[in-house]
């Protein structure tokens, strides 16, 4: 069993996700492909482990951020759009977009501990226990 931390894996992601190129990127994946961006992240996080998983635990990952996107961040993410738009009508519109933004920033990070939890019930290959040395690519099962 490997014993991932929620944190650690916040920490890379923020990282990451800050650099323009990056953002980018993972925001065509999501609003093109569908992709989870915190799943995306993750596989990155566990490439830069060395740690791999195989398709099937990448479905129990794609089923455990499912729900909470369909019923938690995709309608959040709705609202700010639909309030962005008509931003002219809505008193206050600074104030309730940078609250949106912080809710959703914290339900993001609620969804990438699910995430670890998950993983950490896995058993994960690592680049030492594999036959070949290759470095692991997640992302290539996801994408």
């Amino acid at each position: 069993m490997n014993l991932l931390n929620s944190d650690d894996f916040w920490q890379f992601a923020c990282t990451l996700y800050a650099k323009p190129e990056q953002q980018t990127t993972l925001l065509a994946l999501q609003n093109q492909q569908g992709k989870n961006v915190n799943l995306c992240l993750l596989l990155l996080y566990l490439d830069s482990l060395n740690l791999s998983i195989n398709t099937q635990q990448l479905n129990e990952l794609t089923q455990v951020v499912s729900e909470f996107d369909t019923h938690v961040l995709q309608p959040l993410r709705a609202a700010r759009s639909y309030l962005k738009t008509n931003q002219n009508t809505i008193s206050d519109y600074a104030t309730i977009r940078a609250e949106l933004l912080s809710t959703e920033l914290k339900l993001e990070k609620q969804q990438q501990h699910m995430l670890i939890e998950a993983v950490n019930e896995f058993e994960l290959e690592g680049a030492q226990d594999s036959v070949s040395s290759t470095a692991p690519d997640n992302s290539a099962l996801y994408l």
